[in-house]
């Protein structure tokens, strides 16, 4: 069996669930990796077979995306390029996790897609949503990166086809301490923003992994470190908290070691404002912006309440569940019609 796995290389969550999904896929055959975007600062121990420019939205640092960088780096030739070249009907199976060129190439030639990602989940009727409409951010998730069908991942197991998150196995098997620091990860703000605010608790110390620094420096309490997957897992997982945009896999698996978590949506991102409302749901806090007016962040680091979640490690059944929905019940139903011909 050949399968494409198809990931969003804006950002790290996808590629580090990608971690242990590829393992699950290479139960079942032959695995071909595609990546698209140019956010991510993670990379796989696996041949990646495809990668392609994609669509990615720049980081800013103000709290959102960069809208002048994210326009100015927009290459849509070279994405319909990618589009008609990626071959996905030589595949018996596309995965799809919120991959636009893989997404499109797909819809166009009439091959099924099945997404497996947490976008998949945000917009389902049972998910909180924030009070602010956003028709335009609501159409990015739902057109993006279109797909025939969903598997999807969010804060709480909320209906059919919606599972709880994939927990990593480097941080579901660690030794969980709490040495007394604080994990930070806003990459859409400014090492300097970052800094003028948090110096402010200075009996606490601050690990900030940036986006925005080759290398380590301090100032004061606040330790700037460079994006590193295994040196920020070691961070989180010895903390006593943690302080980050409202992605999806960060604050999950805080949630799953049981940190204090407050979390700061990024400006203009319809999926984590929609994150922000659900966590808001289960108690944690969720602040407008980073702002130097900090009470807020002094009540959440003298507040000791903070919330664990069990979260299965059910990944192979989910992924051997797609395997029988989508592959093997078709393969069946063919050799089904091949023997009475």
């Amino acid at each position: 069996m050949k399968i494409l796995y198809a990931i969003q290389g804006t950002g790290n969550g996808h590629i580090a669930r990608a971690f242990e999904v590829i393992g699950h896929l290479k139960r079942h055959g032959e695995v071909d990796i595609l990546i698209s975007g140019t956010q991510c600062d993670i990379k796989l121990p696996w041949k990646v077979k495809y990668r392609f420019y994609g669509m990615s939205f720049i980081f800013g640092k103000k709290g959102g995306v960069d809208v002048k960088q994210t326009l100015s780096r927009m290459r849509p030739y070279e994405f319909i390029k990618g589009v008609m070249a990626v071959p996905v009907q030589k595949y018996d199976l596309v995965l799809n996790d919120f991959e636009p060129v893989t997404a499109w190439a797909c819809k166009m030639r009439n091959v099924k897609c099945v997404g497996i990602s947490h976008q998949s989940a945000v917009l389902h009727h049972n998910a909180p949503k924030p009070k602010v409409k956003d028709s335009f951010g609501k159409a990015i998730l739902k057109y993006y990166a279109p797909v025939s069908s969903a598997q999807g991942f969010h804060f709480k197991s909320i209906g059919h086809n919606i599972s709880t998150p994939v927990i990593r196995d480097d941080v579901r098997w660690v030794k969980n301490e709490d040495k007394g620091h604080y994990t930070v990860y806003l990459p859409a703000y400014s090492d300097q923003k970052i800094i003028r605010v948090l110096s402010q608790f200075d009996d606490t110390k601050w690990h900030v992994y940036s986006k925005h620094s080759e290398e380590s420096y301090r100032e004061g309490n606040v330790f700037i470190k460079p994006v590193n997957k295994e040196k920020f897992t070691k961070s989180m997982v010895s903390g006593t908290g943690v302080l980050c945009n409202a992605g999806f896999e960060t604050p999950a698996e805080a949630l799953y070691l049981g940190k204090k978590l407050c979390v700061i949506p990024m400006k203009g991102q319809y999926e984590q404002a929609c994150n922000a409302a659900f966590l808001e749901s289960m108690g944690i806090v969720s602040l407008r912006h980073l702002n130097t007016d900090s009470q807020l962040i002094g009540e959440w680091i003298h507040s000791s309440e903070r919330l664990k979640m069990h979260y299965p490690d059910d990944l192979a059944n989910i992924i051997d569940n797609l395997m029988d929905k989508h592959v093997y019940t078709g393969q069946q139903a063919g050799n089904l019609v091949s023997s009475h011909v």
